[in-house]
């Protein structure tokens, strides 16, 4: 109640002044009573807007192909008024933001490893100049990462180029040894002499008599029958 009173005396003491024609003084800021709770003040950077944040994209995130195999370009990204250079992971069918360009890989390849080095990715990039507007077009077609400047991103503020692809296909099956017959040496051949052969003839060869004994030269047990 104190505390309202001298606000309200202040408040008739200044009206008085601006009355009189003279300037009031600048207000002094109160000071609590002695044991009063002190005001909360804010926490440091309570009212400070934080950054966003963009997620790290994963293979995951990419749209399968047909055959279900989900693939994510690594590209690198550099700034060419300031010379910072990024890697930028970016699944197929997923747009990804780098300053003023949105860029979005539809497809990348890697060959495989016995055969000599090559990813080739199929990329999308617009621009929006200044941040604003409309994007436009800018670059649609095929980067490879042995050769960036056959078919580059022509900006000039920055420059996109192919490091790799990533995949989550099956490794392909090892290839099955061929196997290669080696003819026999002369000496082992089955080949029999011209002469040597006699002619065959079906009267030659016995009948089958089931009462012979086994062994021509054994002598024939009598049956006890």
């Amino acid at each position: 109640m104190i505390r309202h009173a001298s606000s309200a005396l202040a408040v008739v003491f200044i009206a008085g002044l601006v009355a009189c024609g003279e300037e009031p003084a600048a207000p002094v800021a109160e000071v609590p009573a002695e044991g009063a709770p002190m005001p909360a003040q804010p926490a440091p950077g309570q009212n400070t807007p934080q950054p966003d944040i963009e997620r790290e994209y994963t293979l995951l995130d990419a749209v399968s192909d047909a055959n279900g195999i989900h693939r994510m370009a690594i590209l690198r990204a550099l700034d060419k008024v300031t010379g910072r250079a990024i890697d930028l992971y970016a699944p197929a069918g997923i747009p990804i933001d780098y300053g003023t360009l949105t860029i979005t890989v539809q497809h990348c390849y890697t060959v495989p490893p016995e055969e000599p080095p090559e990813t080739n990715a199929f990329l999308q990039i617009d621009n929006r100049e200044g941040g604003v507007g409309e994007p436009m077009r800018i670059f649609s077609g095929w980067m490879f990462a042995s050769t960036p400047a056959l078919h580059a991103l022509e900006h000039p503020v920055y420059d996109v180029w192919v490091i790799t692809c990533r995949t989550d296909a099956p490794p392909p099956a090892p290839p099955v040894p061929e196997v290669v017959s080696e003819p026999l040496p002369e000496d082992e051949t089955l080949a029999v002499p011209d002469g040597d052969v006699a002619p065959f003839d079906a009267a030659d060869v016995p009948l089958f008599d089931p009462n012979a004994p086994a062994d021509p030269a054994a002598p024939v047990t009598p049956s006890n029958e």
